[in-house]
């Protein structure tokens, strides 16, 4: 497990280094400029308190690395923001999310995880679309829109649009396969973590 986390902070490191300047300086602060504690609080806020309070917390150094502030239980990893927008969007995902994100992460041909994973975004998140397509792409892309995603949980496992017969684009319904026809096609659901099970 150690392993995982390892790759993750080395992962999303790279992932936030390489964003966009307009991503990363809309004039709000930066979530490696808060206070850990409040770090602490928003990695936990991604996921229902059952499993973010006893998953491991990375958090922000000054040089923008990931570094433990906790060590968990439970097999899940918490950090306080994914995609480094004007809005933090916190993620929270069990030991087969981490291998899937590291494979997307580093470009990787297909994930590597052979059990279902399982990531919760109670906070949202963003992509980008442009010719009515989500891009595999987490930075500006020209002639792409952004679109902010509202709370949300996924599946991270291989779905087929043509088999499950579910939207390629988010719609009223509120799932849908996110980057459909490729390797890392997976279930985005529309559903506040949050609010699950009430």
């Amino acid at each position: 497990m150690k392993t995982f986390r390892i790759i993750l902070v080395v992962a999303i490191a790279c992932l936030l280094c390489g964003l966009p300047a307009s991503a990363k300086d809309k004039g709000a602060k930066k979530v490696q400029d808060l206070p850990v504690k409040e770090q602490i609080a928003l990695a936990e806020s991604a996921a229902p308190v059952h499993i973010s309070k006893d998953a491991t917390i990375m958090v922000f150094g000054k040089d923008g690395k990931l570094m433990e502030a906790r060590k968990g239980t439970n097999g899940y990893t918490c950090i306080p923001d994914m995609d480094g927008q004007e809005v933090p969007d916190p993620g929270c995902g069990d030991q087969a999310s981490m291998q899937w994100m590291n494979d997307y992460l580093n470009k990787a041909p297909k994930p590597g995880n052979t059990v279902p994973g399982i990531t919760y975004m109670a906070r949202g998140g963003w992509h980008w679309e442009k010719d009515g397509k989500i891009l595999m792409h987490m930075g500006e892309i020209a002639g792409a829109k952004r679109v902010k995603e509202p709370p949300h949980w996924m599946i991270l496992w291989p779905f087929e649009q043509k088999t499950s017969l579910l939207p390629a684009v988010p719609c009223k319904f509120g799932t849908y396969i996110m980057f459909e026809g490729t390797p890392f096609a997976h279930l985005m659901i529309y559903q506040d973590p949050m609010n699950m099970g009430k």
